[in-house]
């Protein structure tokens, strides 16, 4: 991983040479006190609905949610999207891909209820393919909580957990934000374009590396940290207001 990046001015965008990647929980929405307590503003879908055709439809949404949940937060937008950090996704011409799946939740889905049960504030919440252990309400829980994810893969070669912002996922190896990045690649209308990704945390590092190997424009959006991003924008208000101003 790079050192911190020190780059706080947002580069320039050609709507006709750039593919745009974004990310949504701490980057396009401030991060809330559960998954569930978010809805994007009317002004932020009006600045993606004015977007996506200057991009001739060259912008996808890269998250960890479901796609069910982000269609919820950005109603009535429908925009290409990876869900799930790219088990799931829809490319341009809403076509919906899944990737493989081998299962094999059910066990550690059961010992994190578990878990959750005996810590106040913790929530487990169960994406299907993944299963996320969050630990923001209940901060005094995180060594334990990352000593059990550690444990309940450790024997796994076909799962990894992401250590995200005060939440540890569980999800299958074979798929990330930088490989779901590089398929929408291969794609109309983002294929022969510039990518670039804008992200916050430890998960949108292998899409900043994605977006890197293509000589993209990788951003992190938040403090001065480690990480394999290029640029840095200081937090949510600045990137609404720099995609407010992509002309």
């Amino acid at each position: 991983m790079d050192g911190g990046t020190s780059v706080t001015t947002p580069p320039s965008v050609s709507v006709a040479e750039h593919a745009l990647f974004l990310d949504v929980d701490g980057t396009l929405l401030d991060i809330a006190d559960t998954p569930d307590a978010v809805a994007a503003s009317a002004e932020l879908c009006a600045v993606l609905k004015r977007l996506e055709p200057r991009l001739s439809g060259a912008l996808a949404l890269v998250s960890g949610r479901p796609i069910a949940d982000i269609d919820a937060i950005f109603t009535p937008l429908r925009l290409a999207v990876a869900g799930l950090h790219g088990l799931e996704r829809r490319d341009a011409a809403h076509h919906i891909h899944h990737a493989r799946s081998d299962g094999g939740l059910d066990d550690i889905k059961a010992t994190l209820q578990t878990f959750v049960e005996g810590h106040d504030g913790a929530l487990l919440e169960d994406k299907r393919v993944s299963l996320a252990l969050h630990y923001r309400q209940a901060p005094g829980a995180e060594a334990d909580a990352r000593e059990l994810a550690q444990s309940l893969i450790a024997e796994r070669d076909d799962l990894h957990m992401l250590a995200g912002k005060m939440v540890f996922e569980i999800k299958p190896i074979h798929v990330d934000k930088g490989v779901a990045i590089d398929r929408f690649m291969e794609e109309p209308p983002f294929a022969g374009r510039i990518p670039i990704f804008v992200g916050d945390d430890v998960t949108d590092e292998d899409g900043f590396s994605a977006v890197n190997a293509r000589d993209g424009v990788s951003i992190r959006v938040g403090p001065r940290t480690q990480t394999n991003a290029r640029h840095r924008i200081v937090n949510v208000r600045s990137v609404i207001e720099w995609l407010a101003n992509i002309m």
